[in-house]
């Protein structure tokens, strides 16, 4: 079977062929990405780093992209939140998962709207989550974050 010239080339060319039609049809059928319309809601996804105790979590749409930070400020804890687009508003709540937290408005911290912070009244603990809505370009994106990512590594 493996004399034959033919049948290992079949067995070279297969996986390829297999491969690059499996990225063919992802891109013939699958979700093409689109510009967001103005007065539209888009959520954000958390990702890995939101799980973990990472010190950061990152929540994305596509191309927009914010990072969530918790530092210590003068007053207290604050979060941090940074932005790949400029953002117009962002209010955020921090409550437990079954509960209704009233959201705070975040303020911006620069004069391009790329950073924005909120002063908490106290580490938010292992159980709870963070909301949040942010405005950018007539567009609301909103997400929902796990707090694991704030706790200390053990």
């Amino acid at each position: 079977m493996f004399t034959n010239k033919h049948v290992i080339i079949a067995m070279i060319v297969a996986p390829i062929l297999a491969v690059l039609a499996w990225f063919a049809v992802g891109q013939l059928t699958g979700e093409q990405p689109h510009v967001a319309e103005p007065g539209q809601s888009y959520p954000l996804v958390e990702k890995s780093n939101c799980r973990y105790e990472s010190g950061a979590c990152d929540l994305e749409n596509e191309d927009f992209r914010l990072r969530l930070t918790l530092q210590d400020g003068v007053t207290g804890p604050e979060f941090l939140l940074t932005s790949s687009h400029t953002l117009e508003g962002v209010v955020l709540s921090v409550g437990a998962a079954d509960a209704e937290a009233q959201p705070a408005p975040m303020r911006a911290s620069d004069g391009q709207g790329l950073q924005w912070r909120i002063v908490l009244g106290e580490k938010p603990t292992p159980d709870q989550r963070i909301r949040l809505v942010a405005r950018a370009a007539g567009s609301s994106y909103f997400a929902e974050a796990s707090t694991t990512f704030l706790q200390p590594s053990k």
